[in-house]
């Protein structure tokens, strides 16, 4: 299984990941097999923008069966599940121990991602002005 994080940095396992799945500029793709990390490769996020379907596409190029990411539109989660890629939404924390808690599954979520970057949103336009 090649799981697929959206990374603050490209630090690999040791990065954190991303708060904003669209604006990550890295990628961790893990490689797990018989429920153990075989190893990780970043990749750089190949365009400054992107369009609906884009990093989707991306993901699925570099192999990723499985996003776990922080926050994340539902038009993006459609786009991936149409892809046969499987979305796990509020994950948190260093890469490592998000994909060894998936593994075993005992991976907490933040149940408030949602309600978190909304505000954010508003702080951020709040500031713009």
């Amino acid at each position: 299984m090649r799981i697929a994080i959206p990374a603050e940095d490209d630090k690999g396992l040791e990065s954190s990941v991303s708060g904003h799945f669209g604006r990550a500029r890295y990628f961790v793709f893990v490689d797990v097999e018989n429920n153990e990390i075989k190893g990780a490769e970043v990749v750089k996020v190949p365009f400054e923008e992107h369009g609906p379907g884009d990093l989707p596409h991306f993901v699925r190029e570099h192999g990723g069966e499985v996003v776990l990411a922080y926050g994340m539109g539902q038009r993006a989660i459609g786009f991936f599940n149409q892809l046969g890629i499987e979305v796990v939404t509020g994950a948190y924390g260093p890469v490592k121990d998000v994909v060894k808690a998936f593994i075993e599954q005992v991976l907490e979520v933040d149940p408030y991602w949602k309600e978190k970057i909304e505000r954010e949103k508003e702080r951020e336009g709040h500031c713009k002005h």
